[in-house]
């Protein structure tokens, strides 16, 4: 009749032989990659139960355990002579280093993500801390196989109270006092960041107006805007209204083109010329957008192509200081009959 243990056969050995702890960083790097990815489950709270741990420790303990592979000195058995001698850490600071490196990789994680074209997204930044556990997993597993056995950290699951050396117990009443303060904190760090990310504050509202242009590759950007325009001809800018309000808001966009005098940093406005309104809907936490064909009459040099932004209804006089937003251009206009001449 077959063993009990026969089932194991069918795991690879690979797997056989990786220490449970490293495993168990693995198994939560996969399950955490599933709980933001998949839908339907990725809107569950158990995306915040799985994401905390592989953002504040799991990464941390990966490299800690790949670069002290070792037991420390008080896991040793009684009587071991080279205990002393070790060069590895107790459980204790293995976790203490494990919350820290991890807050450390994952802000450097995040900078570097910052300069590639991916840019800090979820999905990014999940696999990017996923692959860096995971390769320091392997690492570590590795690293320990070289060890003898008897100096390879380890983390052991017993049913009853151990009798031996605890690898995250020093024996010391002083470093268990400091073990225990040291739990409570992490504990109350991860209880507030899980509260935070669970029950967010509902933040600033408010709405805002910027311009955009085409640029040399066709994209829409807020840079390289055109400054030389001629009367009478259309020049193309799109004007976008954002709504951050948190509820679908009316607004009025007036958009201007005034002559103005800027004398002791005070700017006073001489004339205006009216272009055009738009009076969007925008929904909460989106975007509206519109081409503008701007056709001025007015000429000069350093006029003030100006947007400005209202909720609601616009007043008789639109100006810079009732609007609720404003952005605007300095442009040149010339005649385009001087221009033919």
């Amino acid at each position: 009749m077959p063993s009990d243990t026969d089932w194991l056969s069918f795991v690879p050995r690979s797997v056989r032989t990786t220490p449970a702890d490293l495993l168990a960083v693995v198994v939560v790097v996969v399950l955490t990659c599933g709980a933001v990815t998949v839908p339907g489950v990725r809107d569950t709270p158990l995306r915040i139960v799985l994401g905390l741990p592989c953002v504040l420790f799991v990464p941390g303990y990966a490299v800690i355990a790949a670069l002290f592979p070792e037991a420390g000195p008080s896991v040793a058995a009684d009587g071991d002579a080279d205990a002393a001698d070790r060069t590895g850490i107790d459980g204790i600071e293995r976790v203490a280093l494990s919350f820290g490196t991890s807050i450390a990789v994952v802000s450097l994680l995040g900078l570097l993500l910052n300069f590639t074209p991916w840019g800090l997204r979820l999905v990014p930044i999940v696999v990017s801390i996923g692959a860096l556990t995971v390769v320091a997993a392997v690492v570590g597993s590795r690293r320990r196989a070289a060890l003898p056995e008897g100096e390879r950290f380890g983390v052991t699951v017993r049913s009853s109270l151990p009798d031996g050396p605890n690898p995250f117990s020093s024996g010391s009443r002083t470093d268990a006092a400091f073990a225990v303060v040291l739990v409570l904190c992490l504990a109350a760090a991860v209880g507030v960041g899980g509260y935070m990310v669970a029950a967010p504050g509902s933040g600033e509202s408010f709405s805002e107006v910027y311009v955009l242009t085409e640029n040399q590759s066709g994209q829409l950007a807020a840079e390289d805007y055109p400054i030389e325009f001629t009367a009478g001809e259309p020049t193309p800018l799109t004007v976008v209204v954002g709504n951050h309000e948190g509820t679908q808001t009316d607004y009025v966009v007036v958009s201007q083109l005034q002559r103005v005098r800027v004398a002791n940093n005070t700017t006073t406005v001489l004339e205006r010329e009216s272009l055009t309104r738009y009076r969007p809907s925008v929904d909460a936490d989106s975007t509206w957008r519109t081409e503008h064909a701007v056709t001025p009459t007015m000429t000069g040099d350093r006029l003030r192509l100006t947007y400005l932004l209202y909720e609601g209804t616009a007043p008789a006089e639109p100006t810079a200081e009732n609007a609720a937003q404003e952005v605007h251009l300095w442009v040149n206009v010339t005649d385009s009959n001087s221009e033919s001449s």
